[in-house]
Parts: C-alpha cells; structure tokens; sequence
C-alpha cells in the first residue's frame, strides 16, 4: 500500500487538479503493473474496476466480467466513452482521462473484448460481430442513455460499426487517428493455427512494441518509451490474451468501409500532425496497387507546396522552423499526400463531419497531447449546454500555439 499525491498547477502540462493515488491495484491486474512509473497509468489502473455484461458463450449466455473506468458522478449531458486501438487496454486514456474530468465531462473507458482486462477464462468469440454486441451489452445495462462514442486508431472502425448498427446509443462520434479504410485481416485469416499463434507472440514481444512506439509517437525520450511500451503490454500478460487474439485474427476483423457512409452522426475528426501510423498503412495501400498495376489517386503535392498550404507543413521531426530535409522530401511529399487522401476520403464519406488536427503529434493526440485532445473532447461533447454547466480545462501555458488547426 502506498500513498502520493501528485498537483500541476495552471501553467502545468496535465490540468489544474491534483491527481491523487491511494491504495493498491485490483487483483486482476498483472503484477507487473508495479514496475509501471508513469503516474498517471499508475492512478487509473487503481480505478478499474470489471461489471458484469451478459454474452453469448457456445450455445448459452452467460455473464463477462468486464473491465472499464467508471465516473466518479453523473450528469445530465450525455457521457463521453472512451474505447481504444488495435490491441490496448483503457490504459490509453491515462493522461486524458483526468482532465476529461475536470472539464466535467461524464467519462467511461471501456475495454474492448478480447483486449484490456475482462475475465476471458471462459473465452467468448471475439470477432467484431462479438465485440459489438458486447459494447451493446454493457451499454443497455450500465450507461442506458446516448453516448459520445470516441475511437482511436482501430477504435474507430469499432466506434463507426457500433452507431451504424446501434444508433439509438450513439449521440456523436469522435475519431481519432482513424483507421477505417483498411479491409479487415486480410491473408491472416487463412494462416494455420500455428502460424497465427506464432504471430501474436511475435506481436507481445518487447522489442515489436517498443518500435511501434516510436513510430507512434513524434518526440519521446527512450525511457518514457520503454515505460509507455510496458503500459501497452500490460494486458498481453492475462493468460486468454493469445487465444483471444488469434480469434480476432482469424474472423477477419474489422472492414467497415461500406459503412462509414452510412454514419448519420455529428463526427469530430482528430489527426496528429505526424502520424507515420497511418501514412505508413497508406504507403503500404499504394504499393499494393502498383504490384495489381492499378492507380491510386492522390493529389499531386511537392515540397514547395508543402511549406506554403498551412494545413499541410511537413512532419514536425523533419521540419521544425519550417524546413525541409531535402534528403527526404520524397517521403515528406508521399506521406503528408496519404495523408491529405485520407483525410479528404473520410471526411467526404462522413455526412456532418469536421476535422481537427495537432501540430507536433503522432498517431496517439490523447497519449502524446492529452490537453488539446481533453479539449476538443469536451468542447464537442458540451456543445449545446449552457455555459455555467462547463468546468473550463487549462490546457498549454501562455504563448504556445493554438491547440487545433483547421484543415477542411
């Protein structure tokens, strides 16, 4: 047991509220929770707690422990739910979380099925029909009103599946660092059982994740990416991870592309100005194209179009002071295009929707920038109510930039 209090004060990084921990983490929490520094994974990890959501288990229903953050109050504006990427945990939302709060935002974490820290010893199916229906579930037993449904990453293929299958539970969406255009698993679907179960090893592996953190992220030191790397992990440790993984592997995954027009919501688009996540994803899209001999539009960009369009300066670690590195102005040029395409394609495909982007930030705004991502969250979810209901976040100290720009 221990006992540390942690403030910022306004000029601070993380908000105007102190951040207490007391106590000891749930038991259903690997051990090496503990060897976590990050204080703020440390505090919410203490918070998590596993409600009981009834599911379709062979040919009976039965009840799935299930992980999330709860509020600690109610209020009468519909509640923000927060889910996570590909492979994650609601630990994601550790740095934003907190300051959703102070801003008087009603705020779930909720843990995907399959991932995160539900009670999987009986394992469910866990393919997207399954994690839908047990989103539904945990819905219309625990929150039973409309909900702000926020998506990172693959998160927002689940979010976008969700309100076009559910609208009655969806108010808005928010998509951040969308991956929506990818078409399911693909050939992992026909690997062998071996092969897939190689694989996913492959994929808790340190050394793996550890580089997926660097891609994700734009400017961290290698300390915090090993701490951050630990906290991404932490789930892979429950002993049903690999098996749950291999189910979602194997089902096919998430393909929602013929849904996302579908959406009839209000959508917040967040992007991080440096995201090689998806830019890679695309780069990969594009050379897929060329071995079919198929063309892939993207609009013509070079770097000296790049400098001058506000809403496309280069990457923040390439480009800082507004230069380019001339040794890679192809790839400045090739992904800030994916990027432009991506963008342009989701935004078009949305009926009502409008886009925000952060400078300096990769594919993860809520882990690498909580307070712009706090802020956007909670303007977009308190819009419409009346002012005195607000609790205002400080977010940057004064003289930094401004938290978003426009790009559509």
């Amino acid at each position: 047991m221990y006992s540390m209090h942690l403030w910022f004060n306004s000029g601070g990084r993380l908000g105007t509220n102190a951040v207490s921990v007391d106590g000891g983490f749930p038991s259903f929490i690997p051990e090496e929770v503990k060897e976590i520094k990050d204080p703020f994974a440390r505090a919410l990890a203490q918070r998590i707690q596993r409600l009981p959501v009834k599911l379709q288990v062979g040919f009976s229903e039965s009840c799935i422990m299930s992980s999330c953050v709860k509020p600690r109050f109610q209020r009468d504006t519909n509640p923000a739910v927060l889910l996570h990427c590909f492979d994650s945990s609601c630990l994601e939302w550790r740095r934003t979380y907190p300051l959703l709060e102070d801003a008087a935002v009603e705020t779930w974490a909720i843990d995907i099925l399959g991932w995160g820290f539900s009670d999987l010893e009986r394992l469910p199916p866990c393919d997207a029909a399954s994690k839908r229906y047990h989103l539904y579930q945990l819905w219309r037993t625990h929150i039973q009103r409309p909900m702000i449904l926020v998506g990172p990453s693959l998160g927002a293929a689940v979010a976008i599946d969700f309100a076009v299958n559910f609208p009655e539970a969806v108010d808005k969406l928010i998509l951040i660092g969308a991956s929506v255009h990818v078409e399911g698993t693909g050939l992992l679907t026909k690997l062998p059982k071996f092969l897939a179960y190689a694989g996913v090893s492959l994929l808790k592996s340190l050394p793996l994740r550890l580089f997926a953190n660097l891609l994700a992220f734009d400017d961290i030191s290698l300390s915090t990416c090993f701490d951050w790397t630990n906290v991404g992990r932490l789930h892979c440790l429950l002993p049903w991870w690999e098996d749950a993984t291999v189910n979602y592997m194997l089902s096919g995954g998430y393909n929602v592309v013929n849904q996302i027009k579908q959406v009839n919501k209000r959508v917040l688009i967040i992007w991080g100005e440096c995201d090689n996540i998806v830019s890679n994803k695309l780069a990969v899209w594009r050379q897929f194209h060329i071995s079919l001999g198929t063309k892939l539009q993207l609009p013509p960009l070079t770097p000296l179009c790049l400098c001058r369009h506000p809403g496309l300066q280069p990457p923040g670690r390439w480009a800082r002071k507004g230069g380019i590195d001339r040794s890679r102005s192809k790839t400045l040029v090739f992904n800030s295009s994916c990027m432009l395409h991506k963008l342009q394609r989701l935004h078009s495909e949305l009926p009502d929707a409008t886009i925000r982007q952060i400078p300096d930030c990769g594919h993860l705004p809520h882990v690498e920038k909580p307070e712009m991502v706090a802020r956007l969250i909670a303007d977009f979810a308190l819009s419409g109510t009346r002012k005195e209901e607000q609790n205002p976040i400080v977010l940057n100290s004064a003289g930094e930039k401004n938290t978003s720009s426009f790009i559509c």
